[in-house]
């Protein structure tokens, strides 16, 4: 597996995540680990289902649209 470094990141985001897994009883690296696997995870399973849409359409669709899709997955997954 790679290794990356993250530089510059605010004082206030490394406590948030302090505190994040520190209520989940995990190490800051395991919970770095899962934030991020969690973030492509998503964005991979909402381009899926906006593929499987753009399939079903029997018209063009616009970028718009695309960018509609793309937001309410992003909501969706921030509730």
């Amino acid at each position: 597996m790679a290794t990356i470094t993250v530089r510059n990141l605010p004082d206030e985001v490394i406590e948030m995540i302090k505190n994040r897994a520190a209520r989940n009883k995990r190490s800051m690296e395991q919970e770095v680990r899962l934030i991020l696997s969690e973030a492509v995870y998503d964005r991979e399973r909402a381009m899926k289902h906006i593929e499987l849409l753009w399939e079903k359409q029997k018209r063009p669709i616009s970028r718009e649209e695309v960018d509609a899709w793309l937001k309410q997955a992003r909501q969706r997954d921030d509730t």
